[in-house]
């Protein structure tokens, strides 16, 4: 059986999930505790980290490295353009939303709002918090400078960096932190995303204690 050991609201586990649903690669979800760090975790990644991939007698970990592999083993349909210049722009803007957004604005907004809770570690850093939401308007607009010139955010087709970008601002959208009003542009974009069969999985998530809002799982907003 193939096994993704992911966490709802881990951006890293949604881009994997996102891949497998538009390639439609079944798997069984089990949700992993990553924080406790188990020996069951570290046995199927010493660097104890999700989302982890089980796929038939294989089992990867690193987010980006097990899409890359979907990609190749699970050519149709492309999640990667064929040029190197577009293939690099693909991942320069995964690296952008994984590093970069990451750091500036999910660990931030989720991190505090919900894993403090989640996790035992105390009340959310209202400066972090702060920095956060202050973060996103300057990346929500780097996003519609993109789209102001492309059907999608590294061109012209759907790629992997379309399922970066969604998989960081799904999480921030389940707790009601994302200003969809700031760009029709993005917004639009999003609808086209979170519409497709591989999003359903993420928008039945539900995290005890955190209902997401209303719109959430509508795909019109």
């Amino acid at each position: 059986m193939n096994v993704l050991y992911h966490y709802p609201l881990s951006p890293f586990s949604r881009k994997v999930r996102l891949c497998l649903g538009e390639k439609k690669i079944e798997v069984k979800l089990e949700e992993e505790r990553y924080w406790e760090q188990d020996g069951e975790l570290r046995r199927r990644n010493p660097a104890g980290k999700i989302p982890v991939l089980k796929l038939g007698n294989r089992t990867m970990s690193e987010s980006m490295a097990i899409c890359e592999y979907l990609e190749e083993a699970y050519p149709t349909p492309a999640l990667m353009p064929r040029s190197a210049d577009a293939r690099y722009e693909v991942r320069r803007l995964v690296s952008w939303f994984d590093d970069k957004f990451y750091h500036e604005v999910t660990i931030k907004l989720v991190g505090e709002r919900v894993f403090r809770k989640v996790m035992g570690t105390g009340y959310p850093d209202s400066g972090n918090v702060k920095s956060g939401a202050k973060a996103i308007k300057h990346h929500l607009d780097y996003m519609a400078h993109l789209l102001e010139k492309r059907r999608w955010l590294a061109g012209d087709e759907m790629t992997l960096a379309d399922f970066a970008a969604a998989s960081h601002l799904s999480c921030l959208d389940y707790i009601s932190d994302v200003d969809w009003n700031r760009s029709d542009i993005v917004k639009d974009w999003y609808v086209k995303i979170k519409s497709r069969p591989a999003f359903r999985s993420l928008l039945a998530d539900q995290i005890p204690g955190f209902p997401p809002p209303v719109h959430y799982a509508n795909l019109d907003f």
